[in-house]
C-alpha cells in the first residue's frame, strides 16, 4: 500500500499526458525536459550538496559520539541517549522555529549580517537533525561487538586511536554505513526544518516543489522523483546486501569460536 503512489509517481513520469490518472501513452519527453531545465537541476545539485556535506559531517561526528556514549557507565549512558532521542521526537516545526530564531540571534545582534540565513545555517540544522540517526544505527553494533577485539589490539601494541580504526571501525562499520544513509535521505527529504532555516539563496528542492503545488506542479518533477526513488532504493539494497553477509561473516566467526 505504501508503494502505490511511487508506483503512480513512476507510471506519471512516462505519461504522454498530464493527468496522472489517465495513461495516454509512452514518452521520455518529461526526463529530457528535465535535463534542459538548468534552474531545477541546479536546486538538486544544491540539495545533493547540503545533504552530501551534512551526511558525511554527522557521520563522522555521530560515530565518535555513539563510541564515547558507549563507554560511559550504564545509567550515565542511559541519561545520554535519552538526550539524544530528544530531536528525533520532537516536532520539526519547532525545531525550525527554534534554530531559525538562534540564526537571527547570533546573524543580526552577534556578528551584525544583514542576512542572518544562508547556506552555513542550513547546513548545521541538517547536521543537527542528521546525529541522532547516525548514533541510533552505530550503538546496536558496539552493543554486538566483543569488546574483547579492542583489549587485544591494545595488548598486542596498539594505540587507542589505532585499535578504533583496525578494529572497532570495521565491526561497526555496517551501522555507520546505515546512519550515514539514514542521514543522507532525511537531509534530501526534509521540507520544514530547511523552510525556516534557508535563505534567500539556498533554496531546496523540497521547498520549490512545495511552492509549485500552490499553482502546478511541473511534470519534470515526475521525472526527477523517479530517478531520485531508483537510486535511493539501489543504494539501500546494496547497504543490507552487504549487511546481511557482515552479519552472516560474524555467526560463522562465533560458531568457531565456539566449537574451537
Amino acid at each position: 500500500f505504501l508503494y502505490i503512489p511511487m508506483v503512480v509517481l513512476i507510471v506519471g513520469s512516462f505519461n504522454t499526458g498530464k493527468n496522472l490518472t489517465q495513461f495516454e501513452g509512452f514518452t521520455l519527453q518529461q526526463y529530457v525536459r528535465l535535463f534542459q531545465d538548468d534552474k531545477l537541476l541546479g536546486l538538486l545539485g544544491n540539495s545533493l550538496l547540503v545533504a552530501t556535506l551534512s551526511t558525511v559531517i554527522a557521520t563522522v561526528f555521530g560515530t565518535v559520539s555513539a563510541v564515547g556514549i558507549y563507554n560511559l557507565k550504564p545509567k550515565l549512558r542511559k541519561a545520554v541517549m535519552s538526550l539524544t532521542n530528544i530531536p528525533m521526537t520532537n516536532p520539526d516545526i519547532v525545531t525550525g522555529v527554534s534554530l531559525s530564531l538562534l540564526f537571527i540571534f547570533v546573524g543580526s545582534n552577534l556578528m551584525g549580517q544583514k542576512e542572518s540565513l544562508t547556506f552555513w545555517t542550513l547546513l548545521i540544522a541538517h547536521i543537527t537533525f542528521s546525529l541522532p540517526y547516525v548514533i541510533l544505527n552505530v550503538m546496536p553494533k558496539l552493543k554486538q561487538m566483543d569488546s574483547s577485539l579492542t583489549d587485544a589490539a591494545m595488548d598486542l601494541g596498539c594505540t587507542p586511536l589505532q585499535s578504533f580504526f583496525k578494529v572497532t571501525l570495521p565491526e561497526i562499520m555496517p551501522g555507520v554505513l546505515a546512519g550515514g544513509i539514514m542521514a543522507f535521505t532525511m537531509s534530501l527529504d526534509d521540507f520544514v526544518i530547511s523552510y525556516f532555516t534557508s535563505g534567500s539563496t539556498s533554496q531546496t528542492l523540497p521547498i520549490t516543489i512545495y511552492s509549485m503545488t500552490r499553482r502546478k506542479v511541473s511534470p519534470e518533477i515526475n521525472a526527477l522523483s523517479t530517478i531520485m526513488f531508483v537510486v535511493v532504493l539501489f543504494i539501500l539494497l546494496i547497504v543490507n546486501i552487504n549487511g546481511a553477509r557482515q552479519d552472516k561473516k560474524n555467526a560463522e566467526r562465533n560458531m568457531a569460536k565456539e566449537e574451537g
